[in-house]
């Protein structure tokens, strides 16, 4: 039996996997006959505000990976994926050209930049009297659920929260398919080498070895929740910053789609059921909630999230000193729990919620830097880059976000002290410091001299004259 579209387009976006897919599925069951694709932007590659590009290696390493998991996991079940690199809108019209499509199966993003491509090939579709069908599926609550249309989001989180809770229901899954028979066969010729980027290796003392792809991200969940049970004591480890254990780190799986908030939901569900139901599995599903507020406050806002001013736009005085802004960035400010963190996110491409927090409270509040230079920084380094993940926190922390603590500020001390008393974390990733006992390793610019001379201490310069005085955070 015929289906609804003799031949169609399914464009493979942040949605690397093919468990509870809705644009693939869709896709599939509606189409006698199916181009699948998927397209390295070449925006990655353009140099941002900062005069770097865009992505990172360890980044597009990472991403690599996630597709090249996913050409395999087709190819096993009989198909093939066309991988492109360039500009989507140019590819897709060629290949429409080629091929005469009557369909287009997509997931729908948030970000601006990816809904203007979005309306580009919607345009190109719709002239030649072809249907477009973009999917919401990013989130945990799809969109059309919420209790509100997104011109009305709620401006504070906890609203936002306690309401879906109370009302919102989180959809079932879609099934991962059988087969991918009907696919059109190409030739299948993309390789590393043409997307221009350097083999990254890693680094042993980064909390995981990140592996892009949906069968690294159930491994993942796998070892996380079944395996080690480590899920039942997530809300009291989530803060931790050394190992694989202190946090599910899910999030670099996520940024890509290579498992969806869905289906980490229905087993965070399962696992209560089976294991055991208290905080800490609440607290996950808290988390993916927050990832959701983002989401939406990225889809109400738009173009605004990206200001200098923020949402709020507020005019602050933020300087642009790209010599500051360097040290902060290569880990040499001289402040040990700053440059610990900044280390691990050079080293890993990864770093703890907690570490996000500091290292952006210090360049915003203590630094005075503009807020956009370190949300460009993370949107080149971190593999688990979420446009609105990303934008969101950093709004958040400078106090152009939805925060109504416009003033939030970390004591640095304090927060070392509260997270890493023993000074484990800087002695993990700042070896040079090792001779300092204690959580004197936090601070060895505050050592009294007859301190110095007792201990026979020989401390890198930097750390002796960091870059802000740290007297102000003593107590």
């Amino acid at each position: 039996m015929a289906k609804k579209y003799q031949k169609s387009l399914i464009w493979f976006r942040r949605n690397l996997r093919l468990a509870d897919n809705e644009a693939l599925s869709e896709g599939i069951n509606n189409s006698d006959n199916y181009l699948l694709l998927y397209i390295f932007d070449e925006k990655e590659w353009q140099n941002n505000p900062l005069n770097s590009r865009r992505s990172s290696d360890i980044k597009l390493n990472f991403q690599w990976e996630a597709v090249n998991n996913l050409a395999q996991n087709i190819k096993s079940k009989g198909g093939e994926i066309l991988i492109q690199k360039g500009k989507p809108e140019e590819i897709i019209k060629r290949l429409f050209e080629e091929h005469d499509f009557d369909a287009l199966f997509a997931p729908k993003e948030s970000g601006t930049e990816e809904k203007q491509v979005e309306s580009t090939i919607e345009d190109l579709f719709l002239k030649q009297k072809a249907v477009v069908n973009f999917y919401a599926q990013s989130t945990l609550f799809h969109e059309e659920d919420i209790p509100w249309p997104i011109g009305k989001l709620p401006d504070i989180f906890t609203q936002f929260r306690k309401e879906n809770e109370k009302q919102t229901k989180v959809r079932e899954l879609f099934e991962t398919p059988e087969d991918f028979k009907s696919s059109i066969q190409v030739e299948v010729d993309f390789n590393f080498e043409e997307l221009e980027i350097n083999p990254v290796q890693f680094d042993s003392k980064s909390a995981l070895d990140f592996k892009g792809g949906e069968d690294p991200a159930w491994e993942r969940l796998q070892q996380y929740f079944w395996q080690n049970d480590q899920l039942k004591e997530y809300k009291h480890t989530r803060n931790g910053l050394i190992g694989e254990s202190y946090s599910s780190k899910f999030s670099p799986w996520l940024a890509l789609g290579c498992i969806s908030p869905r289906s980490i939901y229905f087993e965070v569900k399962r696992y209560e059921k089976e294991r055991k139901k208290n905080q800490s599995t609440y607290w996950l599903v808290f988390e993916l909630i927050w990832r959701d507020y983002f989401h939406f406050v990225l889809k109400k806002f738009g173009d605004d999230l990206f200001n200098k001013g923020g949402i709020k736009k507020l005019d602050s005085k933020w300087k642009w000193d790209l010599e500051l802004f360097n040290k902060w960035k290569n880990g040499e400010t001289g402040v040990p729990f700053i440059d610990a963190n900044m280390r691990e996110l050079n080293a890993s491409g990864f770093m703890s919620n907690r570490g996000r927090q500091i290292v952006a409270s210090f360049l915003v509040k203590d630094l005075g830097l503009d807020w956009r230079m370190g949300a460009w920084f993370f949107e080149h380094q971190l593999i688990d880059y979420d446009v609105a993940s990303n934008w969101g926190n950093w709004a958040y922390v400078a106090g152009v976000g939805n925060d109504p603590r416009e003033n939030r500020y970390f004591n640095i001390l304090s927060q070392a002290k509260k997270y890493d008393a023993k000074g484990e974390y800087i002695r993990h990733w700042i070896p040079e410091l090792n001779q300092i006992e204690g959580f004197n390793i936090h601070k060895p610019s505050l050592l009294k001299e007859e301190e110095m001379i007792g201990e026979g201490l020989d401390i890198p310069e930097i750390y002796m004259k960091p870059i802000v005085d740290m007297r102000k955070w003593e107590y």
